[in-house]
């Protein structure tokens, strides 16, 4: 996939902020993460993230075969495929390092949606890149979910997780939506991708089932805590190799290690340095502190995203079901949490809200407060997919000497559950 990016496409107060946020005039340690963000129900809930502090003082190893920089879905996927997947007689010594606690990122701040894409913007995709690339775009979302799920299976934590098959429906609160829409699933259809789960449901079979007075699909989709999934994924790999983390550990800088040393890089820290052999990035919208030539439209760009968990009014049983939901071009969604009862009335997950209101008249009380609400920093690029692979590909000006042994996954432009994960 070429890396050559047209106009960036958000939303205009997004593309405005992330604009701001570009040219100011800050120095680079302005691009790391802040250290006291707003509180995250996923993050700050009681125990909720054990390792939130794992490795935070003490000892730091001053080499390792891969240093991992950053601690959520992508990075600790990173050291989970690598313990699963990689065997040799001495085992592959990893290290992750964290800015701020275990998981803080994006990950520990997102919608909590398990959702690969069936077929929205599918047409784009087929411009972009053609038929076939397109379909490999729909199907690396479900093996992604597929692969995450068998994890839940085998490790037996669907309740630890809380992991809810519920199901997803798309609502069109515009005509131009629901009619692009309808062109992705014929395109879909047309390539031979399977729309079997796909259901379409009309104005009035809406307000039916949901209470809602726009037309919707339904298809298949999980939720989930995903910083739970992430801390299962890390001790799964910590015990099958040797990996440490270490919190509180941001990384200054990256530098070629002395001629004749067994390692590549030097990676810097405040707590000193480590060298590595191979570095993967996986810092989202942050990259651009470590690799400088991913600042801008061209690059990744940092916009933030906004989450809130709010009490439902009715119990779960007035829900008619446990789906979850997207709405204004997948830039709003949101889905009940788990209840032990049904006649419980469920936290929900809202994230988006800054372009439109959506309103369940049925469902929430107007004026309602929420019980905890949070923003997090989403990574997104104008082609609206991540940079993935050796960091030397994205930078035309340098050599491939420059970066060699450096990769990224970074830029998952909000939609990162159903693609970080993959192999």
């Amino acid at each position: 996939m070429a890396f050559v990016q047209p106009t960036l496409s958000v939303p205009t107060s997004r593309l405005q902020e992330s604009q701001d946020f570009l040219h100011s005039t800050r120095s680079a340690v302005d691009y790391l993460p802040v250290q006291k963000p707003t509180k995250s129900f996923w993050i700050d809930s009681p125990d909720a993230n054990p390792l939130a502090t794992e490795g935070s003082t003490g000892f730091l190893p001053a080499a390792a075969d891969i240093c991992i920089v950053g601690s959520g879905i992508t990075g600790v996927s990173v050291a989970y495929h690598l313990a699963t997947r990689f065997t040799r007689e001495e085992p592959l010594k990893v290290i992750i390092l964290e800015a701020r606690d275990f998981c803080s990122g994006a990950t520990g701040r997102n919608g909590g949606h398990l959702t690969p894409n069936s077929f929205i913007d599918f047409s784009a995709l087929e411009a972009k890149y053609g038929q076939l690339e397109a379909k490999k775009a729909l199907d690396l979302e479900s093996h992604t979910a597929k692969g995450i799920l068998e994890f839940i299976s085998s490790q037996d934590i669907v309740d630890e997780v809380d992991l809810v098959a519920g199901g997803h429906v798309t609502m069109f609160v515009t005509d131009d939506e629901f009619c692009r829409a309808q062109e992705d699933y014929h395109a879909a259809r047309v390539a031979g991708v399977d729309l079997s789960n796909v259901e379409w449901l009309s104005k009035e079979e809406m307000y039916s089932i949901y209470g809602v007075h726009y037309p919707g699909a339904r298809y298949g989709g999980h939720n989930l805590w995903p910083l739970k999934l992430v801390t299962h994924l890390y001790n799964f790999a910590k015990f099958k190799m040797p990996l440490s983390l270490h919190t509180s550990t941001p990384v200054s800088t990256i530098s070629p290690n002395k001629v004749g040393s067994p390692h590549r890089w030097k990676v810097h820290t405040p707590r000193g340095s480590v060298s590595c052999s191979y570095v993967v990035h996986a810092t989202n919208a942050y990259a651009s502190h470590l690799l400088p030539h991913l600042r801008g439209p061209s690059g990744i760009v940092p916009t933030r995203g906004q989450v809130m968990a709010v009490r439902a009014s009715v119990p779960l049983d007035q829900f008619r079901g446990r789906s979850s939901w997207d709405a204004n071009d997948g830039f709003e969604y949101w889905f009940p949490r788990p209840v032990t009862t049904i006649s419980e009335h469920p936290l929900v997950i809202l994230g988006g809200g800054r372009e439109v209101e959506s309103r369940f008249e049925l469902i929430f009380e107007l004026g309602r407060e929420p019980v905890m609400e949070w923003t997090g920093i989403m990574g997104f690029t104008s082609l609206r997919d991540p940079f993935v692979g050796p960091v030397g590909d994205l930078d035309a000006s340098s050599h491939d000497s420059n970066y060699k042994g450096q990769f990224i996954a970074a830029g998952y432009s909000g939609h990162g559950m159903p693609r970080a994960y993959a192999w």
